[in-house]
């Protein structure tokens, strides 16, 4: 290898090269080779600088094992994808708005979309989901596009994927594979992390398969080893089912573990009659956008489906002081799986357990009547049907006029507001104050200044009334739980004679 100059002479050569005008772009040419045996003619393949920032694929480097000798839950490093769907039924336009919805979640996950199909059909075809003759020109469509990843708006058995990826010779996968790799970039605290995991094995453990040594018998359990082995033993995916097993069972016992201390504070939450809210709704409808309006949490807003997955409690105010809280609940979406309902059960509790649900909706949507279906099925899941219901429709500043007057006129209870502007948020807060649980007692008492913990309790517990205080102590008016009202019943005044 030659040695190159150092850069103070190379300078000094660029100074009496180039003009003065000139010096700052010969600087910044990264392809220009500190020599001035520089041939005119043939000086190397020239290229934009985007393109020479840019990652380029680099052939023979891949290390994706035809041979799976190991279990392992990696995401899905999708890039260049064509979209699939049947139409089972409903219109033309709903199938449409499904594989729409299907490309926001793969462009969320990190891919490209090319394309996207959808074939009528009465049921998914049960060897390829979409029919031998429609796989082949999937084929064709995954050849013109330069795809390397196929999605299927749909949850596909494992043998559906299998003979899928036989004929169109690339990888495969379905809409639920597609959500658990999104909650799986996008969980951060540890339950949320030990949810998806647990979904993420729950999924993948019918879908287990290998090819040559992977299915051969492992050695028997004779004494000794060595030729003392005796029986057939298990094979390696079988190996790979027990350890799965194995993990699930003890996800779920950490996730109980969890389940326990966020009932702990639940309940101490109800022992003080703190009333709750959870917000529930639509992924992308903007309810960290609202919960941040109401309570100032800070709660991460982007626009991408499902940014945020861990629930958020924050205590907030009501314009007439009283105190309750605030819980962001993980989004929803049409036909979430299964595995993920299971999997955060615990924490879509906080819907069930709540005394008000907030069902926020994007406004904005072309049909945002079918989001709130998808989170009222999902809420009907949980056994949340009897908890009061307001529908927030947010976007308003976005939404069309007529969109927003029919879902006004359709849901009874429901308002318009704007997350971003600000737009119908005292409305709602007068609302909530107006819809919470109040304190089944009111009760005037004159409490003396050696129980001031009354008085607290009274101001965290209760709704006050009036307060006053007299040389004898504070005269309280208040609206207090029975408990409460029972401890004040002693200072209550005798009415004279």
């Amino acid at each position: 290898m030659t040695s190159s100059s150092s850069p103070s002479q190379d300078t000094k050569r660029l100074e009496q090269t180039y003009p003065e005008g000139l010096r700052a772009d010969a600087l910044m040419e990264e392809d220009v080779a500190w020599s001035h045996d520089i041939d005119p003619k043939w000086d190397g393949e020239q290229f934009d600088r985007s393109d020479r920032a840019a990652l380029r694929r680099v052939a023979g480097l891949s290390t994706e094992l035809e041979d799976v000798t190991e279990v392992e839950y990696r995401q899905l490093r999708l890039e260049r994808v064509v979209l699939v769907g049947v139409w089972t039924s409903g219109t033309v336009q709903d199938a449409e708005n499904s594989l729409a919805e299907l490309a926001a979640l793969a462009e969320t996950a990190g891919a490209l979309v090319l394309d996207g199909v959808v074939q009528r059909r009465d049921k998914p075809d049960a060897a390829t989901y979409i029919g031998s003759g429609k796989a082949e020109e999937l084929r064709d469509v995954v050849l013109d596009t330069g795809a390397d990843t196929v999605i299927c708006d749909g949850e596909l058995s494992p043998g559906q994927l299998i003979h899928l990826e036989d004929v169109v010779k690339v990888k495969v996968i379905d809409r639920t594979a597609l959500i658990l790799d999104i909650f799986a970039q996008h969980a951060k605290s540890r339950e949320g992390k030990a949810q998806v995991a647990l979904a993420q094995m729950q999924y993948m453990l019918p879908r287990l398969r290998g090819w040559g040594q992977s299915l051969s018998r492992q050695m028997g359990g004779g004494k000794g080893g060595g030729l003392a082995t005796r029986g057939p033993g298990e094979t390696k995916i079988e190996t790979d089912r027990r350890r799965i097993r194995e993990k699930m069972a003890k996800m779920r016992r950490e996730i109980a573990d969890m389940k326990t201390g966020r009932e702990i504070k639940r309940q101490e939450r109800k022992r003080h009659k703190v009333p709750s809210v959870a917000i529930a709704g639509y992924t992308n409808a903007g309810k960290s956008s609202l919960l941040n309006r109401l309570t100032g949490a800070g709660v991460l807003v982007e626009n991408a489906l499902f940014a945020t997955l861990d629930p958020t409690v924050r205590r907030a105010e009501t314009p007439s002081g009283r105190l309750y809280t605030l819980a962001d609940t993980v989004g929803f979406v049409r036909h979430l799986p299964h595995h993920l309902v299971e999997a955060f059960r615990s924490t879509m509790e906080e819907v069930g357990d709540s005394d008000l649900i907030l069902h926020v909706v994007d406004g904005s949507h072309p049909v945002p009547e079918e989001q709130l279906a998808a989170v009222r099925e999902v809420i009907r899941d949980v056994g949340a049907t009897e908890v009061p219901e307001i529908v927030v429709i947010n976007k308003a500043d976005m939404a069309d006029p007529l969109v927003l007057q029919r879902l006004l006129r359709t849901e009874k209870r429901s308002i318009a507001v704007s997350a971003r502007t600000g737009q119908g948020i005292d409305e709602l807060l007068a609302l909530l104050d107006n819809d919470l649980p109040r304190p089944s007692v009111e009760i005037e008492a004159l409490v003396p200044y050696t129980h001031g913990k009354l008085v607290a309790r009274a101001h965290d517990e209760g709704e006050v009334i009036s307060e006053e205080h007299t040389p004898e102590g504070t005269l309280l008016k208040v609206r207090v739980h029975e408990e409460l009202a029972a401890e004040l019943t002693p200072y209550v005044p005798v009415p004279l004679a």
